[in-house]
């Protein structure tokens, strides 16, 4: 599980991403409202404002960046702050200069990338303060956006929390559907552990005290108490710690932020949310010349 300290995004990691999204606005055309308008040769300077009045944690400033660099590598571009660092209106987050068709043209897609990634943090950076408070670890899920996971998963980064694993590829997590395939937890845990690396940790997800039983007794690494209550949660949480300290608790399903605290006072290890990346609100920016 990746930590809180986010690295930079690379612009060869999303670079494919950039082109893509960039051609989706461009097509083959160009941006005929500009090219029928200005000249190719005018030069513009302008400047992205945050308009939120409340904190907002800041996330893809980088990727506005290789956005304009890719439209246009004449442009300038100077940021003001960085990736994870909290801003407000009327804070001026990076100026950008060149050709004036060059910034109409790259204005979209990199207003796009930086309210939805800094959404995704200032929510993530809501639910990490309260879980600070008892020694919780937030993570983000697989629920995103098909092709911006890299990016999502980054933005809970930037808001302080942690990553869960990224794909299917990077971790045994036996679900409802693999447990029904498999005959139950038991059968399932088995002939896993059967065949995966030496000391590689299972997790499963359990839905009652019947399967946390058959967990807890099959040696789980991790146990997952899915859509179950916090009173329940506690009692589990008591029942695990009773039987194998060492056993990695999460809760997750029906979590939100109005009852986020009442999980995190059960003593669970870590809560996964969904809703960091697939309902977090935009944050608000907008480019400005001048």
């Amino acid at each position: 599980m990746n930590n809180k300290k986010h690295g930079k995004i690379k612009k060869f990691e999303i670079l494919e991403l950039i082109r893509a999204s960039i051609q989706e606005d461009l097509g083959g055309y160009g941006d005929i409202s500009s090219k029928y308008l200005i000249p190719l040769e005018h030069k513009s300077s302008a400047f992205i404002l945050c308009k939120e009045k409340e904190a907002t944690v800041l996330s893809g400033i980088d990727v506005a960046g290789f956005i304009f660099e890719e439209v246009d590598s004449m442009v300038s571009y100077e940021k003001m702050f960085e990736d994870g660092q909290v801003v407000k209106y009327p804070d001026i987050v990076c100026r950008i200069t060149g050709s004036s068709q060059s910034l109409l043209a790259g204005e979209r897609t990199c207003l796009n990338f930086l309210q939805h990634l800094s959404g995704i943090a200032t929510f993530t950076a809501k639910f990490a303060e309260i879980a600070s408070k008892y020694d919780v670890k937030v993570t983000d899920t697989r629920k995103t956006k098909p092709m911006l996971r890299k990016l999502e998963k980054y933005a809970v980064l930037c808001g302080g929390g942690f990553n869960h694993r990224f794909g299917l590829f990077d971790g045994v997590m036996l679900k409802d559907n693999h447990i029904a395939a498999a005959g139950g937890i038991r059968n399932a845990i088995e002939s896993v552990r059967n065949n995966i690396p030496h000391g590689m940790k299972i997790e499963v997800e359990v839905k009652n005290f019947a399967e946390l039983d058959d967990a807890v007794e099959s040696r789980a690494g991790i146990i997952m108490l899915d859509n179950m209550k916090p009173k329940d949660i506690k009692e589990a949480v008591k029942i695990i710690r009773d039987r194998d300290k060492s056993t990695i608790i999460e809760a997750s399903g029906g979590i939100s932020l109005s009852n986020f605290e009442d999980y995190c006072r059960t003593g669970v290890d870590l809560i996964s949310l969904g809703c960091l990346t697939h309902s977090a609100p935009s944050a608000d920016f907008s480019m400005d010349f001048g």
